[in-house]
């Protein structure tokens, strides 16, 4: 049996995925979080064998609360989701240790079988994005300036792209404005913009947010 912990912000989209995961007789969904906050909590609680979790999420976040979940507990199974099927959201949510990344947009099966193959330790891709993700290696994409961005920069890239306030980001993300003021100074010089419509209209470009 696969004890899964489902973390999305959408109620509605929680329970599609919980009656879909439990119609499985070897899957077992034991608890539910809307936030990476009651994630990390939670994951302490009931030691799940797979954490299914959204990327865009209010407050921490998925890929912060991957980070936090693998720090505590490096053996943690997480399989990421995203209403995009983009790279470089997938290439974040590896490298910050997750098995396996799925878009929202797929099949259902394809849900039911990724969530198998991480909770047996295998690495998760569907075939169409591990094909981006190796075009862009052999084309050189991986060079687009948003990938010189570190892991906090890109998070705060993409709130910033959705129209989030420097104030409201350090409230979400937990840190000072200050910090948060440097970090946009940062993200502006590396990716040579001057304001945020600019770092909107990067983001719809790259499919980081949508139009």
């Amino acid at each position: 049996m696969i004890r899964v912990l489902l973390v999305d912000d959408h109620a509605v989209v929680r329970t599609g995925f919980r009656l879909l995961l439990q119609s499985i007789p070897d899957l077992s969904v034991i608890a539910e979080a809307d936030s990476g906050e009651a994630a990390c909590r939670l994951y302490t609680e009931f030691a799940p064998d797979v954490v299914v979790m959204d990327i865009a999420m209010p407050g921490m976040g998925g890929i912060e609360a991957l980070r936090r979940i693998r720090a505590h507990h490096p053996g943690a199974r997480v399989l990421t989701l995203s209403a995009h099927d983009d790279v470089m959201h997938a290439r974040r949510s590896l490298t910050e240790g997750a098995l396996g990344f799925l878009s929202k947009r797929s099949a259902p099966e394809a849900l039911v079988e990724a969530v198998t193959a991480v909770g047996n330790g295998r690495r998760y891709l569907d075939a169409a994005l591990a094909q981006k993700l190796a075009l862009a290696e052999f084309d050189g994409a991986s060079k687009s300036p948003v990938e010189r961005l570190s892991e906090r920069e890109f998070e705060v890239f993409v709130r910033l792209a959705r129209g989030a306030s420097v104030q409201r980001i350090a409230q979400d993300l937990k840190l000072s404005a200050s910090t948060v003021g440097t970090h946009l100074y940062n993200i502006k010089q590396k990716l040579d913009v001057e304001n945020q419509s600019e770092l909107t209209l990067i983001a719809i470009r790259h499919g980081l947010i949508e139009a």
